[in-house]
């Protein structure tokens, strides 16, 4: 059996039905990928592909009519996804880790948004103050919100979108829990009552998840529509020795839900960086079995340095691929046997995660030398995918900072636990 037959092949524990759906969105997405990436969203038959085979449920709750798959098999169906196309990738992870969110809402609310076959939640990251205060109105009790989100991925197609604020009384004045943390909501409304900026999406790679910037001004949000999930606020993970919060307000008793959207993104957006490595491996292996390079005596696979090469990439990153599947494995286990996250895992996954984004990207960046000046034409994937990889790098998920924190854990300190 060879590398590629070794990637198609189903890992066990995992559903299989679902990685199969996976797998077979892949020749779509990588035939759409050029358009993908020219329109910088999903186009309509690729929306309808990943809406037909209910890509945007898998984290969804049961009880809403999701997936509420478990974590190991979403790792492993988005690397499959991304074989195909990164951006389409990315947004499905993004939209199912904010799907979570209906694990804290009111039954009524979360069918209300999600009961739509086409219905997908997404949301971007602060830029500058946002802020949700408590108002009562003739519509009933809510909040007014205000504020400005960026990398807001797959909102081109989204028929809702959140905002993470702060809540101020008011007078405007923060409020803060007894740590000292701010008290943050995250508001979700209808996609059509915000305001998109100025179109800002004009970069390097991942351009296809249409990652607006958008912004909504004293928006009042209904309470049952303004929740406060694990990724921020009093729910944030806490450290080994704090006494965790009892979590009133999650109403899902599965074990996806002891898991944050934090843990999810790491675990998603990882799995997009192997996805790529994978896909340019298997482009080059292709490659390398026809062209002779100008001037030289021999074919690509011919060449001692290229043998070796792709040795070395095959071995980066099938132990990539293995350690990542292994840490989250072990800590969808452990909390499912207990109900809660060890810390020893959490960091794990984290280092996992971070780690194998920075190493995958070395496969990436190899496979697109090796090739020549090939890959420098739109015609072959190799230059859409190294820009792909080089955007995923950027983002917060692969920051160096991660090993730092995990570095402090080891050394017996106690470091930050925003990301773990």
């Amino acid at each position: 059996m060879n590398p590629k037959d070794l990637s198609t092949a189903t890992p066990a524990g995992i559903d299989q039905d679902w990685l199969a759906k996976g797998r077979a969105l892949t020749p779509l997405l990588d035939a759409a990928a050029p358009r993908i990436d020219a329109a910088k969203g999903l186009p309509p038959d690729v929306q309808d592909a990943l809406f037909e085979a209910k890509m945007f449920r898998m984290l969804l709750p049961r009880s809403i009519g999701g997936a509420e798959l478990d974590l190991p098999t979403f790792f492993q169906v988005i690397q499959a996804i991304a074989q195909g196309d990164a951006s389409a990738a990315w947004s499905v992870a993004q939209s199912n880790a904010c799907a979570m969110s209906a694990a804290y809402m009111e039954p009524a609310a979360a069918h209300a948004m999600f009961d739509g076959a086409r219905a997908v939640l997404s949301w971007g990251f602060p830029q500058g103050p946002c802020t949700a205060t408590p108002v009562t109105t003739p519509e009933g009790a809510g909040w007014k919100v205000s504020g400005t989100w960026g990398f807001g991925s797959g909102s081109r197609h989204s028929t809702w979108v959140g905002g993470h604020c702060v809540v101020t009384d008011a007078n405007g004045t923060p409020q803060k829990h007894a740590s000292g943390a701010p008290v943050e909501r995250t508001a979700l409304f209808p996609r059509k009552a915000v305001t998109i900026v100025d179109d800002k999406w004009a970069v390097l790679g991942l351009r296809g998840t249409g990652s607006d910037t958008y912004a909504v001004k004293d928006l009042f949000v209904p309470a049952d529509y303004c929740v406060v999930p694990r990724a921020v606020g009093r729910d944030q993970q806490q450290p080994v020795d704090a006494k965790i919060d009892v979590e009133t307000e999650r109403r899902e008793a599965g074990t996806l839900y002891r898991f944050s959207p934090t843990m999810v993104y790491q675990t998603g957006f990882s799995a997009v960086a192997l996805g790529i490595a994978r896909a340019m491996l298997n482009s080059f292996i292709a490659l390398a079995n026809q062209k002779t390079p100008s001037g030289a005596p021999q074919m690509l696979r011919d060449s001692s340095v290229i043998q070796a090469r792709v040795a070395t990439s095959e071995a980066r990153l099938a132990s990539m691929r293995a350690w990542l599947a292994q840490s989250v494995r072990e800590s969808w286990e452990h909390c499912g046997a207990t109900g809660e996250h060890a810390y020893e895992h959490r960091v794990t996954m984290r280092l996992a995660c971070t780690y194998a984004i920075r190493e995958v990207r070395q496969v990436a960046q190899d496979a697109y030398d090796d090739a020549g000046a090939t890959a420098i034409f739109e015609m072959h994937p190799f230059e859409r995918r190294l820009r792909d990889m080089l955007a995923v790098t950027q983002q917060i998920q692969s920051n160096p900072m991660h090993l730092q924190t995990a570095g402090q854990h080891y050394l017996g300190m106690k470091p930050s636990t925003r990301f773990i």
